[in-house]
């Protein structure tokens, strides 16, 4: 597939829009974020005469690259969130203003040719990342909901079922280079977020939705032979159908160029392989993390497409029942009755493939070997969290979980240290928070309440200690250990941001857990 196969809106890529102009910026490393020049504005003139004065003008004497870009363009601001508030919840209360963006553009900034309108207000993450992520929102949207922001949630939920209407999925995120993939299936649960006390009816309500992003995720299966792959989409050698992470194009990321070339330099493939598979890492949410390597300390061994994803499928079968319900609501019983046999399939798949007996916990599985990864990670308890497990295969994550990723602050990413952001030592808030609503599903109530306190200390102490809420965390280490930063996470390919929407939001949300393991030590 090539990019003239995706919607128009994908034309407003900044590397079709300004072209060799973009290259050399990020080549060169004009900005120390390859981010910064992708968000960028052009001040007054079109990006065909900016093309047409860069080319002219980068061979004459003394002509400065930098120069030139800031003389006509506006970078994207950083937003303010340093407040002078007494306690972390009036912090996190006052940061959503902060946050807020309107439905067409940031705050202070031009009208900015790779920004996807959408028609309501959205909380974006924070530091770099100024625009809406499909799975952040999620997590942001439970935080909101604790803080009496429910409108605010319920505009972000239409945003994605805005998206869905014009795109068939949920983006990346709401710019033109993110068009070629999604995240994380997690729109079901958000209509769930606002549904709580009837599910079903929600999920009627956003049927077209729904199903629309279940075609997405299995387009391609029709007429697929058994160990192939075709997409999003894989039949295993038993004629069994599992889903994988994808992207449709194979070029570098324009928000990290430079990253992913000299990625690719390392590699003996293709160029464009590698580039397809750190695309589709970034599909996964976990960009990057050794699940998606050969080789867990190099990078340029990723080979994310080969991989059948634990989380990835469990979240498809939490979709499919979803849309089970809804039918159901709706009074499709024939459609129903279908879609229970896709999900039972998929979960006997999933218990013959991505269930590790001997260790006693969930695995990816690499499909073009046919065989299970041996790696644990968070991930493997996102069956717990779709309740796509078995009792039994609860009990002994469980255990796993308690012996080899509970950690000094919370849960680990992985037990790998590689220098990747989605490894250890670090953790992130929506593993936490999956984590913790899993086992709790299950009636692990004390380890879910272990993790969530681990937690939330951490990210109260840092925050008390340095006045930031921040993207990732080190929970292995003492706060301002060896590693420093007051207990912020590391490694990846940029610096540790701060805001956060998902920290926030869950920080919020996993506070009922706090108090009630607290009342029951007490007890």
């Amino acid at each position: 597939m090539t990019r003239a196969d995706l919607h128009p809106d994908s034309q407003r890529s900044p590397l079709l829009l300004y072209g060799e102009l973009f290259i050399d910026v990020q080549m060169q490393r004009v900005f120390d974020d390859a981010k910064t020049f992708a968000d960028a504005s052009p001040r007054t003139l079109s990006a065909a005469a900016l093309q047409a004065l860069y080319a002219d003008r980068r061979g004459q004497p003394g002509f400065s690259l930098a120069r030139f870009v800031h003389e006509h363009f506006d970078m994207p601001p950083q937003p303010d969130i340093s407040l002078a508030a007494e306690d972390i919840r009036q912090t996190i209360s006052g940061l959503w203003p902060r946050l807020l963006r309107s439905s067409d553009a940031a705050p202070g900034a031009a009208a900015n040719p790779t920004l996807l309108s959408l028609p309501h207000p959205y909380i974006v993450p924070g530091g770099r990342f100024a625009e809406m992520y499909y799975w952040d929102a999620y997590f942001t949207m439970l935080g909101l909901v604790c803080d009496g922001q429910r409108s605010l949630a319920q505009g972000m939920l239409d945003n994605c079922a805005t998206l869905i209407d014009r795109y068939g999925f949920v983006p990346n995120s709401n710019r033109s280079y993110m068009l070629s993939r999604s995240q994380p299936p997690l729109f079901y649960k958000m209509v769930e977020c606002l549904n709580a006390d009837d599910p079903a009816a929600g999920w009627a309500r956003y049927q077209p939705q729904l199903l629309a992003e279940h075609r997405f995720w299995m387009s391609g299966e029709d007429q697929l032979a058994p160990g192939r792959a075709e997409g999003r989409v894989v039949r295993l050698n038993d004629g069994s159908v599992l889903n994988r992470y994808w992207d449709a194009l194979d070029h570098p990321r324009e928000e990290a160029y430079r990253a992913d070339v000299l990625t690719a330099l390392q590699s003996p493939r293709p160029a464009a392989a590698v580039y397809r598979e750190l695309r589709a890492a970034a599909e996964s949410g976990w960009d990057f993390s050794s699940r998606w390597c050969a080789d867990p300390q190099r990078l340029h061994s990723i080979e994310t497409t080969a991989i059948v994803p634990v989380d990835l499928n469990s979240l498809l079968w939490g979709l499919e029942c979803a849309l089970v319900a809804a039918h159901r609501q709706r009074g499709e019983a024939v459609q129903a009755q279908a879609m229970r046999l896709r999900a039972d399939r998929r979960q006997a798949s999933m218990h013959a493939h991505l269930w590790h007996r001997q260790a006693g916990h969930a695995v990816d599985y690499h499909w073009v070997r046919a065989c299970q990864q041996d790696s644990l990670s968070a991930a493997a308890l996102v069956p717990l969290y779709t309740g796509q497990a078995s009792a039994e295969q609860a009990a002994a994550t469980a255990t796993v979980t308690a012996q080899r990723l509970l950690a000094r602050h919370g849960l680990l990413t992985t037990e790998q240290t590689s220098g990747q952001q989605w490894d250890a030592p670090n953790g992130w808030a929506p593993l936490q928070w999956m984590a913790v609503q899993g086992l709790s599903r299950y009636g692990h109530d004390a380890l879910a309440g272990e993790i969530a306190q681990r937690w939330s200390a951490m990210v109260l102490a840092t925050y008390n200690a340095t006045g930031r809420l921040l993207e990732k965390y080190d929970v292995l280490h003492p706060q301002g250990g060896s590693r420093g930063g007051g207990g912020g996470g590391g490694g990846g390919e940029y610096a540790v941001q701060d805001g956060f929407g998902w920290t926030n939001g869950l920080y919020l949300a996993l506070q009922p857990w706090v108090v009630g393991r607290s009342a029951r030590r007490t007890a």
